[in-house]
């Protein structure tokens, strides 16, 4: 019986390293064929790592070049590629929030970081004051050369966790320390005011498309409801973008029915995103303001605006935008931005990539002389005449 259970056991075992042998074997024909798919570049690399004179910079830094590269090549004029603290702070601002301390950073004419806490945030209440020079952000020493995105990027981290900071306070050029619960910190992406002179008109700034800005404008209408404003200005000037259903969520605060746009990736179907029932806005008084600027997303919400004849757009034409970009994470927390569909507003003509969208009342800002804002100027004029 013994022996019988010997000769198992010797059997399973070169069973085990023959299979280990052919994976083995397989797995490296497999990553010797992936490395062929780019001879020239592997030759380029090699001759460059043998024979530079100057300093090779550091591997991370060649690699990132090489993706540049490619992207350029590839013919997207949209694919980016963003390393890992720039990928950080768009997904925040899509995101509409962070871990943070809740501070606004300077830099003054000597290159130094000065900090100004926002009044009732971790950084306040732990004593942070206006113009404290920020030194060290735990292990991240600050100099006059230390890049604004990587000043961020440290104070920022997970709710919850530990920042330590250490400034210099003058007049004494006292160095005092922190240690900073960091908190959920809202990123506003829409600002509101009414106008001084007809307190019955109220203006929303819309700054990007962001997760949460549908819900802040309805914010920002019953705020200037409450104080008298029943005419309504949108302003999505220089407005670029963002998330592509937020667009579609602040379009159907505005529209009673109707298809907003439909959308579509390499090999799928069409996917139609309409109004299921009135938005909450469909009857507020309202204008919209584009120009060159406008692009994207928030050429969603005034190309479906226009489209069903919901409110006139005032400026000039916007950027024309049609495509979606995915975004793609990487192992090192850098991204990859890639154009992966297409969209459009049915009923829109001429297209959006021909011209982008076409102001119903044309005003060129270029005209003015005296920096008066002529479109916003047209656009009140328009809201109080109807």
């Amino acid at each position: 019986m013994s022996r019988i259970r010997y000769l198992l056991i010797s059997l399973l075992v070169a069973a085990g390293f023959v299979s280990a042998f052919l994976s083995g074997y397989f797995l490296r024909a497999y990553f010797d064929s992936r490395s062929n798919e780019f001879p020239v570049l592997n030759q380029a690399y090699s001759i460059l790592l043998n024979h530079a004179y100057l300093d090779l910079p550091e591997a991370k830094s060649l690699e990132y070049g090489m993706i540049r590269g490619m992207l350029q090549a590839s013919g997207d004029p949209y694919a980016t590629f963003q390393e890992p603290v720039q990928h950080e702070l768009e997904s925040n601002n899509l995101q509409g929030s962070f871990g943070g301390i809740g501070v606004e950073l300077t830099r003054n004419q000597d290159g130094d970081i000065l900090v100004y806490p926002i009044i009732g945030s971790p950084a306040h209440h732990a004593g942070i004051q206006d113009g404290d020079q920020l030194i060290s952000i735990d292990d991240l020493n600050i100099t006059p050369g230390t890049p604004l995105d990587d000043i961020k990027a440290g104070i920022r981290g997970p709710v919850g966790k530990i920042v330590k900071i250490s400034v210099i306070r003058n007049p004494d050029d006292t160095q005092l320390d922190f240690r900073i619960r960091r908190a959920q910190i809202h990123i506003p992406s829409v600002t509101w005011h009414i106008t001084p002179d007809n307190p019955t008109i109220g203006i929303i700034n819309v700054n990007i498309i962001a997760e949460s800005t549908s819900e802040e404008i309805r914010h920002a209408v019953k705020e200037m409801q409450g104080k008298g404003s029943n005419l309504f200005i949108l302003d999505l000037r220089d407005n670029g973008g963002g998330l592509l259903t937020a667009g579609v969520d602040i379009a159907k605060l505005f529209l009673e029915d109707g298809i907003i746009l439909q959308q579509q990736y390499r090999g799928e179907n069409v996917e139609i995103f309409d109004v299921k029932s009135p938005g909450q806005f469909v009857d507020l008084p309202l204008i919209l303001l584009i120009n060159h600027n406008t692009a994207s997303a928030a050429e969603i919400v005034a190309g479906a605006i226009q489209v069903y004849g919901r409110a006139p757009l005032v400026g000039e034409p916007t950027f024309g935008k049609d495509s979606i970009q995915l975004i793609f994470d990487l192992q090192d927390d850098s991204s990859l931005h890639v154009t992966a569909a297409k969209w459009w507003i049915p009923g829109l003509s001429p297209g959006l990539s021909d011209n982008g969208l076409q102001p119903d009342i044309a005003i060129n800002q270029d005209d003015s002389d005296s920096g008066e804002d002529l479109v916003l100027k047209a656009a009140i004029q328009s809201l109080l005449e109807r």
